[in-house]
């Protein structure tokens, strides 16, 4: 079985090309820009008016981006679509200046760019370009989605939506959809559309990039050894972490990374851990959330990823660098791929 990977992060999309015939350590692996960069670099060094089309995705700097360009005397116009990346409310993506598109217009002076999370076929022509075959059994992606619901921000929704799911200890892949993606979950979504609009017929698995990251952190070599630890994703953006016994969370808090110190996220991953951390204490200092069902029975080992990682080594809890497949960066790949193979495929 051949299985396309992707985890789409704030600052790379990481690629793994997994073959079941041949060892994890000798799949074909790409880091690469996140799609919110290059495109913001892209609108930087057009000098006129901009129409854009194509899928909601993650917004990351193209807010700013867009932004500096309308201050420049350009005019920005979105399809109503790929304008949901700047705010799920559209009356809010009119007030900070871009125009909707309006089909009695003509925008054939403006220059183009279609936005979306993922696109195959920019991919497939890089690898065909290197004789690597583009042929897949399965695909599995994974985003950070926050969800929407027009009544509820997004902080709270996206962490009600976990509470739900974590109504008993469950593993990590359980954190995934298959068919089965619900329409709240609109980035996904918008994976989903993006895959059948590339005429590729598969259903692709798709997952919180947060959770494809824990699911492989506890497929690290270390990890696998453990009955009881914490497998904590610290991003550029967001920290998630993870209880875990016998291969089932018990609890798990998110927060904002840049709100976080040595000193408080070694004291919230000991009450993560005891089974007394507070969803309104984690909310209170502006985070997301926690959620815990039981305490675990000691943490024997922090097991970290994410870009910002380094805030655990300054703490005083025994941890390890995951590198499931022997790469630090393909923790979320690996996850995806372990996840799919759960899966009665």
């Amino acid at each position: 079985m051949r299985i396309l990977a992707i985890d789409v992060g704030t600052g790379t999309q990481d690629i793994m090309i997994y073959d079941d015939e041949k060892e994890l350590e000798n799949s074909i692996k790409l880091v690469l820009p996140s799609p919110h960069l290059y495109i913001s670099q892209k609108i930087r060094e057009i000098d006129n008016d901009i129409y854009f089309d194509g899928e909601i995705m993650g917004g990351g700097k193209l807010k700013k981006t867009l932004t500096e360009h309308m201050d420049k005397g350009y005019k920005v116009v979105m399809e109503e679509l790929p304008a949901k990346t700047i705010r799920d409310k559209i009356s809010q993506v009119e007030a900070i200046g871009i125009e909707i598109a309006s089909p009695d217009k003509d925008y054939k002076d403006y220059t183009k760019i279609t936005l979306g999370d993922i696109d195959i076929t920019k991919l497939s022509e890089f690898l065909l370009g290197y004789d690597l075959e583009f042929d897949f059994d399965e695909i599995a992606i994974a985003v950070q989605d926050h969800g929407y619901n027009e009544n509820m921000g997004d902080r709270d929704f996206r962490f009600e939506k976990f509470r739900e799911k974590l109504i008993s200890p469950i593993k990590p892949e359980e954190f995934s959809f298959k068919g089965n993606t619900p329409q709240y979950y609109t980035r996904m979504k918008a994976v989903e559309r993006q895959i059948k609009k590339e005429g590729i017929d598969l259903k692709p698995l798709l997952m919180d990039t947060k959770f494809a990251s824990i699911a492989g952190m506890c497929h690290d070599d270390i990890a696998s050894q453990l009955k009881s630890f914490i497998a904590i994703d610290i991003g550029n953006g967001h920290t998630t972490a993870a209880s875990i016994e016998e291969g089932k969370i018990q609890g798990i808090f998110e927060h904002h990374t840049s709100s976080l110190t040595p000193e408080s996220l070694e004291n919230y991953l000991k009450r993560l851990a005891d089974g007394i951390i507070t969803n309104e204490e984690v909310y209170n200092d502006h985070g997301h959330g926690a959620h815990v069902i039981k305490p675990i029975s000691k943490i024997e080992k922090v097991i970290v990823s994410g870009p910002k990682r380094e805030l655990i080594e300054k703490t005083n809890l025994d941890w390890h660098h995951a590198c499931p497949g022997g790469d630090v960066m393909m923790t979320g790949t690996v996850g995806l791929i372990k996840t799919l193979e759960a899966y009665d495929v």
